[in-house]
């Protein structure tokens, strides 16, 4: 564990706070002894000139909106590390993301998938209430479902807005219902596309929770998860219901431009008292304030 952290450049001691945190104790996923390095034999189509694109479009978006909050955004680029995780960190206004190539690596990750991943660790820094709660109340970091939820609520959209999206679903296999809903929720072809890539980037990532959970039960598109919570949870939900966030995410139809709120849970959203019954965070993790 040492070893990652040095890795990473990662000084504990100076991080005033962290979520899927660099002790390992907490990340994307939860903590896991999987480690596929560089020299292992092509589990999917992900390059290291992938891996790096892929960070690099989403931080060419987000290194400006970070630097509005007054911070720097700092990405670990950690191709040789077989680590499947990935953490966000903050150190003073220094705003950290590590990403490592073991995850990128991982059969059940697509490019989607992975860029999914990226705009979870900045949904941390930026994607709005709930945030993560302690003993001493409210923290910087968002919590884990709201990641989930910003990263296909504003993050994909803005990553994917000027990508030839027609030709990358058309290869994606995306399910009937799938197509159907986003149909219904957008009335044009490019945020209906759009919505398809949310939705499949999320499955990308579902398959990746199953498979370390070593879970026989395949998420779903038409099998939400129908726990409801007696209060939000800030952990990180269950294989289907993160599923159901991601596709939430997708399918809402608020603008990706109207940012959502570091307080007010129901500001830039799809939200129940506003009257939205789809695109609304799943109540398998979620509990409404209002």
């Amino acid at each position: 564990m040492l070893k990652k952290l040095i890795a990473t450049g990662a000084i504990l001691a100076t991080v005033s706070g962290f979520t899927c945190t660099m002790d390992g104790l907490e990340g994307f996923v939860p903590e896991n002894n999987l480690w596929l390095s560089k020299n292992a034999k092509s589990i999917n189509t992900m390059d290291e000139a992938t891996f790096n694109a892929v960070i690099d479009k989403v931080v060419k978006i987000y290194e400006p909106i970070v630097s509005s909050f007054g911070a720097t955004l700092n990405v670990d680029r950690n191709w040789d590390d077989g680590t499947v995780n990935a953490y966000a960190s903050q150190s003073g206004n220094t705003w950290n993301v590590a990403m490592f190539g073991g995850l990128a690596r991982h059969q059940a990750i697509t490019e989607d998938g992975f860029a999914l991943v990226v705009c979870h660790e900045l949904g941390h820094h930026i994607g709005g209430a709930p945030k993560k709660s302690t003993w001493f109340g409210a923290t910087w970091a968002t919590n884990e479902g709201q990641a989930d939820y910003f990263a296909t609520l504003k993050c994909l959209r803005k990553t994917f807005r000027n990508e030839n999206n027609a030709a990358i679903v058309k290869a994606l296999n995306v399910p009937s219902t799938v197509v159907t809903k986003c149909a219904e929720q957008f009335s044009e072809e490019l945020e209906q596309l759009i919505c398809q890539r949310g939705a499949m980037a999320g499955m990308s990532t579902a398959k990746l929770f199953q498979n370390l959970r070593n879970s026989t039960v395949v998420p779903d598109f038409t099998t939400p998860d129908t726990k409801v919570a007696s209060k939000t949870d800030h952990n990180h939900p269950a294989t289907q219901c993160r599923l159901d966030t991601y596709y939430q995410g997708a399918l809402c139809s608020i603008d990706e431009m109207l940012d959502v709120d570091q307080k007010d849970e129901a500001v830039g959203v799809c939200y129940r008292s506003n009257g939205d019954t789809t695109g609304i965070r799943p109540l398998c993790w979620f509990k409404p304030a209002k």
